[in-house]
């Protein structure tokens, strides 16, 4: 006697009454009916992406929290001239991070996109209470760890949950927005961090003021569309088709159900393994992906933010104003990159960006030689400093976090990104710990030669490995990578 029919079966059953099988969707595209000739609307998503660019927002913002008051938080917790400790501060939290990406594909693959944004803000208001009322280094850098693992599994999932919510002809805008949302986050707190240095005790405030938009990002969250991608993979397909509708129009839902059931594999049951993404067909994709971070953070761009009020400092600069024209520089670029993500695409921003940036790395070791007078050199560094903050964020700042969901298989995507931004972070908490002891040890010479020859050798790796995607469908961009999963 047969029993009940098991929740696979009733996928497969709803499935096959509402999602076209390949051959009929291959049919369909090739005679061109069915596919739409118009794209759907942008508002609709806009919402979506930007609640989860708040994300993005409290990111830049707790990298760039103790920047200023780090002088002034030194002095009230009693580690002061201790540069070994100073680096702590800043790169605990970065610890956090890459332990909190570890898990951030397991995370947003169990859980889904929305209910994962939801989890990284608990240990980032958490972490913040305690750095803002603890009296001593080792409650700071608990604090600071906490913070990060929640900054390590945010960002991951705001670049998945943007590239499967946005349609394609503007993917590549949305993307930007994280990037500008970064931005305003350091510039927020360079800003709220001003007074640290005049009013006592200002820079617990710093922290306090992180809890607020993290509760903000919680409670939208509630109302945000769940990605119709990871519900699709869950075999939640009515619910793929009802967030698809809310995120694109009802005429709108047929066609993007339709280029989702192109790449279904009803077979791939499992959850996808850490091991696959090293092996086999899915290792040269992740490859591509950790590398463009590797390089993304060898160029130094984050020993800048973490250290532009002490570097400045050397040069004679008011740190105050440079910290706001490191900001403003960050800002225009990200613009500059949103304007034209979409039209000069991915690629060719990455190669113009970390080409600028090397030149912009040249500047300042010519600035660093001791044949100039001072008030040239002073102007030369500070000029090629905010070139090339400017330079990265026109490129190698946005670019990665959206071509890598892009360049990613459904299947591996939140994995793969997990694996490729703990790259990111182990590689960024080096150079937050590091960049004052070597900028000692090596002079600044020297240090900026290695950062411009790290961007130089990303010019020449993103010339030979990376493709464009600007315009096509994450569907259309796996067939072309994996040809082979749609037999």
């Amino acid at each position: 006697m047969r029993g009940r029919p098991t929740t696979r079966e009733l996928s497969s059953t709803y499935k096959r009454m509402n999602v076209p099988d390949r051959e009929e969707n291959s049919a369909l595209l090739q005679n061109g009916v069915g596919v739409q000739t118009t794209n759907p609307s942008w508002q609709r998503s806009l919402p979506h992406v930007l609640v989860s660019t708040i994300t993005s927002f409290l990111y830049g913002y707790h990298l760039g929290v103790v920047n200023e008051p780090l002088e002034s938080i030194s002095l009230d917790l009693g580690f002061s001239g201790n540069t070994l400790a100073e680096g702590l501060v800043v790169s605990t939290c970065l610890a956090g991070a890459f332990v909190g990406s570890l898990f951030s594909g397991w995370i947003a693959d169990g859980v889904g996109r929305c209910r994962a944004f939801q989890l990284s803000t608990l240990p980032m208001i958490i972490g913040a209470s305690i750095s803002a009322t603890t009296k001593n280094l080792e409650g700071m850098l608990l604090g600071r760890f906490l913070v990060g693992t929640g900054m390590g599994l945010g960002p991951a999932v705001a670049s998945l949950y943007v590239a499967e919510v946005s349609p394609s002809f503007v993917r590549g805008t949305y993307g930007s927005f994280i990037q500008i949302a970064t931005c305003f986050g350091l510039m927020g707190a360079l800003f709220i961090g001003i007074p640290a240095k005049e009013i006592v005790g200002w820079w617990r405030v710093c922290f306090w003021v992180s809890a607020v938009p993290a509760a903000i990002l919680a409670l939208a969250m509630v109302f945000c569309a769940e990605s119709p991608h990871w519900l699709y993979k869950r075999g939640r397909y009515a619910e793929a088709e009802a967030e698809f509708e809310k995120l694109l129009g009802e005429s709108y839902v047929k066609s993007a159900i339709g280029e989702l059931s192109k790449l279904d594999r009803s077979d791939d049951v499992e959850a996808v393994k850490y091991s696959e993404l090293f092996r086999g067909r899915h290792f040269k994709v992740v490859f591509i992906g950790s590398t463009l971070y590797a390089f993304q953070q060898l160029s130094g761009i984050n020993a800048v933010f973490y250290f532009s009020s002490t570097v400045f400092k050397r040069v004679g600069m008011p740190s105050d104003l440079a910290n706001i024209c490191v900001g403003v520089a960050n800002l225009s670029g990200s613009i500059v990159a949103m304007i034209l993500m979409d039209k000069m695409g991915r690629k060719g921003l990455l190669l113009a960006s970390f080409t600028g940036m090397a030149g912009a790395m040249g500047i300042q070791v010519t600035a660093a030689g001791s044949f100039l007078p001072g008030s040239a050199a002073m102007c030369l560094s500070v000029s090629g400093m905010l070139l090339f903050v400017l330079t990265f964020a026109v490129g190698a700042g946005p670019v990665p976090g959206l071509l890598l969901p892009e360049i990613f298989p459904s299947r591996i995507r939140a994995k793969a990104m997990a694996v490729c931004l703990s790259v990111h972070w182990a590689i960024n908490f080096f150079v937050g710990l590091l960049f004052l002891r070597l900028l000692e040890v090596l002079g600044p010479q020297v240090l900026y030669s290695i950062f411009a020859t790290f961007c130089l050798m990303a010019v020449v790796f993103v010339k030979r490995n990376v493709i464009e995607t600007k315009g096509k469908s994450l569907q259309e961009i796996e067939i072309t990578l994996l040809p082979q999963d749609v037999n």
